[in-house]
């Protein structure tokens, strides 16, 4: 029975150094037409890198030939699986434009938008593949609204967007909180979270952010000099009723409410002074 198992073991070795010589053999030395077979041998069996770098080798010589469709298809693949997401994005985005009537263009058109959409970081950093993402999959949803992945499309394009949108308010609020240091902070806060309610109708953190807004504005009028006080006091009410009318029952009313008293109380004794 050991002696089985040996031999066993013996011919995997020597299949795998064989397979491994051969794969090297073709890479250096092979012919174009050689190291493509080779390619789609390792693209089938799952050992993409090897199949990478075939591909990047053979690609000029198949440019305008009609291989080069399977090989465009297979790179964007062997890339997504690699977890290169960003190539691969490109790479399915390349596919799409270049082959229009394919069988494989929704296909490569959602993976495309999948591949930006697993590059994108935590909503805290640089959104360039989240931008990326939601152009790929508006444009998905618009070009095949009939697809059997339209529901999945749409969950990723809501969970992108709330990513944008958390980030954004993340932003206004981390103004607000440094105002204290850089009393500038406060208008940028303003800024910050009308342009969230403004870029993102409809958003989750419309509450929180007149919320904000108007605190920024209330501490902002509060601590100004006398000369620009009842100009601010004025724009913080104006904020005030503005998060009425969207909340009239808002879950902030008893703090609301006290600024908003605060600001009358305040203006009325600049205007009797």
């Amino acid at each position: 029975m050991q002696k089985s198992k040996n031999l066993a073991l013996i011919v995997v070795v020597f299949v795998l150094l064989t397979s491994c010589g051969q794969y090297q053999k073709v890479l250096n030395k092979g012919t174009v037409e050689e190291q493509y077979k080779m390619a789609v041998k390792m693209y089938e069996a799952q050992k993409y890198a090897k199949a990478l770098r075939l591909f990047e080798k053979i690609t000029p010589s198949y440019r305008g030939k009609p291989q080069m469709e399977r090989i465009q298809y297979m790179v964007s693949q062997s890339n997504f699986n690699e977890k290169n997401y960003s190539l691969a994005g490109y790479y399915f985005n390349r596919f799409a434009r270049n082959y229009p009537k394919s069988s494989k263009v929704e296909e490569a058109s959602f993976m495309s938008a999948l591949s930006y959409y697993k590059a994108a970081p935590v909503f805290s950093l640089d959104p360039t593949d989240t931008n990326k993402a939601l152009e790929s999959f508006q444009r998905f949803i618009d070009t095949y609204p009939k697809s059997e992945r339209l529901d999945e499309a749409n969950k990723y394009y809501g969970e992108l967007r709330y990513k944008l949108e958390k980030k954004a308010f993340e932003i206004g609020k981390t103004y607000y909180r440094t105002a204290d240091y850089d009393a500038r902070n406060y208008t940028a806060a303003i800024v910050a979270f009308d342009n969230l309610l403004s870029d993102y109708l409809g958003t989750s953190f419309k509450e929180e952010a007149l919320y904000y807004r108007l605190k920024a504005a209330h501490d902002f009028a509060m601590k100004s000099t006398q000369r620009r006080k009842v100009e601010r006091i004025e724009n913080a009410i104006k904020a005030y009723d503005k998060l009425k009318r969207s909340f009239p029952e808002s879950k902030f009313d008893k703090e609301i409410e006290a600024m908003h008293t605060a600001l009358v109380n305040e203006k009325k004794n600049l205007v009797k002074s």
